[in-house]
């Protein structure tokens, strides 16, 4: 065995609401006969913690410790046996089976071995005719409210942070969801971060700092169903508990395929 990431369940704030088993593509969880999520076996879980993205009060977590490795190639068969052939297709490091099922979202994907599953290559199928469209169309309006936006760049200090609703979104999340400006960004100020390509040192202390220093309104973090973007909300709720502050944290996670799939979050 040896030291890796992995998802650790606390039974007590398991709700048995099951949105965790549909979205794990390894079928690393179940739920037991108490209606409680547990781990199948530790090799079928790869430990990026897409699950989290969907759990609505809390019972899932990443940690490191001792465990058997990751093993893509009896996840697979785990899954082609109790899921069939196109959801065996999205599991992560599988190479030559591509996934074409519901579970895809109708995106073409690219299959890959190993790496992040969040880089894999896919074609999103146009939504709107763009022939459609007249002279007369106006276009949306920006509610972009201040500058810098990039946390690396802003202050914590700044004025307009000051008793407002907060934004934290991915960089993604404005290119993906297209009512972005109109659904998310409205009456808000806005930090953007992305938690695989960014240094996120210092992030936690400076968001940190923000959410004490300025007495929020509210806090929302938008974030993609890639895993890795899973990092942002996390960085975010460690924020909260440095700062302090008592303040509800809204989690919004949007589809690669623009639409958003736990608003209430």
């Amino acid at each position: 065995m040896a030291k890796r990431k992995i998802i650790e369940i606390d039974r007590d704030k398991c709700d048995g609401c099951g949105l965790c088993t549909t979205v794990c593509a390894e079928g690393a969880l179940a739920l037991d006969e108490e209606n409680k999520v547990v781990l199948l076996k530790e090799i079928f879980c790869d430990g990026l913690g897409v699950c989290l993205d969907v759990c609505p009060t809390g019972a899932l977590r990443v940690i490191e410790r001792d465990s058997e490795t990751y093993d893509a190639e009896a996840a697979y068969k785990h899954v082609l046996q109790t899921r069939g052939e196109e959801a065996a297709g999205q599991v992560h490091g599988i190479a030559g089976h591509e996934g074409h099922g519901p579970a895809a979202h109708d995106q073409k994907s690219v299959p890959f071995s190993g790496g992040c599953p969040g880089a894999i290559a896919c074609e999103i199928p146009a939504k709107n005719d763009a022939s459609s469209r007249t002279e007369t169309d106006v276009p949306a309006a920006s509610e972009l409210s201040q500058w810098p936006i990039q946390l690396h760049l802003v202050s914590p200090y700044a004025p307009y942070f000051k008793s407002t609703d907060f934004l934290v979104a991915a960089d993604c999340t404005a290119f993906a969801l297209g009512s972005f400006h109109q659904d998310l960004l409205k009456g808000k100020k806005l930090i953007i971060a992305c938690p695989k390509l960014d240094d996120t040192e210092g992030y936690i202390e400076k968001l940190a700092e923000i959410i004490k220093q300025n007495d929020l309104n509210s806090l929302t973090v938008a974030i993609m169903t890639v895993p890795c973007c899973s990092g942002l909300y996390r960085i975010v709720e460690t924020a909260v508990e440095l700062s302090g502050v008592k303040i509800d944290l809204r989690k919004k996670v949007i589809h690669i395929d623009g639409n958003m799939v736990s608003p209430d979050l």
